[in-house]
């Protein structure tokens, strides 16, 4: 019989499908056929594949090749099938054992003389086998660091497809490995320096918007003129976040795999991720896409961590109703001809505007020269139903003489810090046992029983319903923030004045 198998993976989102690659090696005329739903990257592997073995000295049989991708109704993309694809076709041969690799799961990209070439996804990938009880993986030396994050993964590391082989018992002729100098160089990225709070003069009020903010979890909009320090503020968010636990620290680095923005020589992501996308963006660059399946964008980058719009109002309108999606849901599916693909967005959205076109509307606005019609629609580009999810809502006002004289006195990340971590403590604990773990995230009815006797809280808010400057979802939004307010006081419910607070950190400023 001239059947030789082995196992790859097959990413589909974030989810990896473990999938049999199955060679079969027919007396017949000679040719090459690969079935099982490939894209047009994979179909084109037989040319790689078969290119790799013979610059690897590894003779060749004459012989028809059949390779199937089970299950066959799985989509498959992109060029990581390549060596699983060799190494079947290599034991179908009988060049190599064929027993040894039917359960090992092979990822990689096979250049034309042999070279192993990183590819992105491994981390979930490797992840996805060990979960399906395959824990022995072969991946390109690049890629090794990263699979080996991987608990209960024996993974190796290979260079080149005569390695491989010589792994399972070929004698390969004159075995040259390629030196590292040759090999195409990972790109990496240089992770951002965050920032600390004391960097901000003055702006009490937006300082302290940040802070609720950043206990919560909840989203912010920071409405000011240019050079107030709205880009500054957004930019250390990160710097009072706490670090992400074990299953968030995976599920992040996973989705930046995928991206190929991640750089396993740092280890699992464990800061908060920070994206701020140009208010040029497109749709697809933002919520993410591409043809075939689609890739992660920014929104899906910045998961646990923080999506800063700058400009927002300059975004064009339909970017910003992609993102009502993940910020209801916490998660974004998108869907191609090629199947459908879902990548976690549960991040927190930082939104910064100018009141109108020239900026300058703020307080009385003498120095504005826009017209009220102008300023109406330069504001109404951010929509309704986005500012209504839009939890915390603060103007930052022009900075000071006297808010510069008392440059000494700020207080730094570190301190903040401290306490956005015990109101996060505080929250976590209150919702153990619930599929939430931030105020940000728990529905209002949920938060409104919580009170108990204490719903005469609510007064303040049942006056704004009844003036039409808060909607119902809005009123929710109050009662979060309060929750949030009295864990950073440490207290185990909110006050009338912890409601009170909500309230002016909703409805300040231009947009109520």
């Amino acid at each position: 019989m001239t059947l030789g198998t082995t196992f790859a993976v097959s990413l589909v989102g974030l989810s990896g499908h473990l999938v049999e690659v199955q060679a079969h090696l027919a007396a017949s005329v000679p040719g090459f056929t690969l079935v099982g739903l490939p894209d047009a990257a994979l179909s084109e592997s037989r040319d790689r594949v078969r290119a790799a073995i013979a610059s690897s000295g590894i003779s060749w049989p004459q012989r028809k090749v059949t390779v199937n991708l089970s299950p066959a109704s799985l989509p498959k993309s992109g060029s990581g099938f390549d060596l699983a694809i060799a190494v079947a076709m290599l034991a179908g041969a009988r060049r190599i054992s064929v027993s040894d690799p039917e359960k090992v799961v092979h990822i990689g990209e096979l250049g034309l003389d042999g070279r192993l070439q990183p590819v992105r996804g491994v981390l979930p990938a490797v992840a996805a086998a060990v979960a399906a009880g395959l824990c022995d993986v072969v991946v390109p030396l690049e890629d090794a660091q990263e699979a080996r994050l991987v608990p209960g993964a024996r993974v190796v590391g290979v260079a080149s497809l005569a390695e491989v082989a010589a792994l399972y018992g070929a004698e390969v002729p004159g075995m040259v490995l390629p030196s590292a100098a040759s090999r195409a160089p990972r790109v990496e990225r240089p992770r951002r320096a965050e920032g600390d709070l004391r960097d901000v003069l003055g702006q009490e009020q937006a300082r302290r918007a940040v802070e609720v903010a950043a206990a919560g979890g909840h989203h912010l909009l920071l409405v000011g003129p240019p050079g107030a320090g709205k880009t500054m503020l957004a930019s250390r968010i990160t710097s009072i976040l706490p670090d992400l636990d074990e299953a968030e620290a995976v599920e992040v680095t996973a989705v930046h795999s995928v991206a190929g923005v991640f750089d396993p020589g740092q280890g699992l992501v464990r800061r908060p991720p920070y994206e701020d996308p140009h208010h040029t963006a497109t749709a697809a660059s933002i919520v993410g896409g591409g043809s075939g399946l689609p890739r992660p964008g920014a929104a899906s980058r910045a998961h646990r961590g923080v999506l800063f719009l700058d400009e927002a109002p300059e975004f064009g309108s339909r970017v910003l109703q992609t993102l009502r999606q993940p910020l209801e849901h916490g998660e974004l599916v998108i869907h191609r001809a090629a199947g459908s693909a879902r990548y976690p967005a549960r991040f927190q959205l930082v939104l910064a505007a100018n009141p109108c076109p020239c900026g300058l509307s703020i307080g009385k606005g003498i120095e504005c020269q826009c017209t009220p019609i102008v300023r109406r629609r330069y504001f109404g580009r951010l929509s309704g139903p986005l500012l209504d999810r839009v939890d915390v809502q603060v103007e930052v006002r022009p900075v000071t003489r006297v808010d510069r004289a008392g440059e000494g006195d700020v207080e730094t990340s570190a301190t903040v810090a401290v306490r956005v971590a015990g109101a996060r403590a505080a929250a976590k604990a209150r919702l153990a046992g619930t599929p939430w773990s931030t105020n940000a995230e728990v529905p209002g009815t949920w938060l409104r029983e919580r009170l108990g006797a204490g719903r005469g809280l609510l007064a303040d808010v049942d006056t704004a319903l009844d003036r039409g400057t808060l909607s119902l979802r809005g009123a929710d939004r109050v009662l979060r923030l309060a929750w949030t307010v009295a864990d950073l006081a440490g207290r185990d419910a909110p006050t009338r004045s912890d409601v009170g607070q909500g309230l002016a950190l909703r409805t300040r400023g231009h947009h109520g």
